[in-house]
């Protein structure tokens, strides 16, 4: 019985030392914002999702929120929801099949276990490209600054899944939260506070229940195009 309370006491460091850590960064990782689209384009003024976002920003007095995705057709433009200016960045996967392409789970494992390979990913946001990290954060880092963003910075992945069962995938632009999260803040805490991600919409998201009760026919409708705006 004693290596129980060993594991226990263990799993309590590292949950202690990941809250610290992060209490103490520019990142607030919120976690996973929605599971399927039932509007689309989502992430756009007005959208549930969007406003959803906005609201767990403005829950913690942020004037600001950051929300990741898998890079597409899309400019990934940033704009205002409210009270809240919201950053949209994407990664773009240089070796990837892309946003509709199908996912290769051994290629994804390996990213989480060893990040991801140097070069290997562009950034884009508000119809700009980025080759490295550090240039996509500084444009996210100059835009909250000159949206009055004072203290830590939400950050939630978008989390639909085009396919596949959404409680089982992670969905649109997880990979590039979890390298900001690595690079912000080391693996452990990142894999810490993905866990609590993952589990995050459950408690928050209000449409939860519809997008997982639905998300075969609301996936179907997405790709017949049936879900855009009217």
């Amino acid at each position: 019985m004693k290596w129980i309370f060993v594991v226990v006491a263990l799993l309590m460091i590292i949950v202690s030392y990941s809250y610290i850590t992060i209490s103490n960064g520019p990142i607030e990782p919120l976690g996973r914002v929605a599971f399927v689209k039932f509007l689309n384009p989502d992430f756009y003024p007005g959208h549930p999702h969007s406003q959803l976002l906005a609201q767990y920003a403005k829950d913690r007095g942020s004037k600001c929120a950051l929300v990741t995705h898998f890079g597409g057709s899309s400019r990934y433009r940033s704009y205002q929801e409210g009270d809240v200016f919201i950053i949209s960045l994407a990664f773009i996967d240089t070796q990837g099949t892309g946003a509709v392409g199908p996912t290769n789970y051994l290629d994804s494992l390996q990213i989480a276990l060893f990040g991801v390979p140097e070069g290997r990913y562009k950034y884009k946001s508000d119809g700009m490209v980025f080759n490295t990290y550090e240039e996509a954060m500084d444009h996210v880092y100059t835009q909250a600054k000159q949206h009055g963003q004072t203290g830590p910075l939400p950050m939630a992945w978008h989390g639909n899944a085009r396919q596949g069962n959404p409680i089982l995938i992670p969905g649109c632009g997880f990979p590039l939260y979890f390298q900001i999260l690595t690079k912000t803040y080391g693996v452990v805490p990142a894999y810490v506070y993905t866990i609590y991600g993952m589990i995050f919409p459950y408690l928050n998201n209000r449409y939860a229940h519809y997008e997982l009760a639905n998300y075969q026919q609301l996936q179907v409708l997405y790709k017949d195009g049936n879900l855009d705006y009217s």
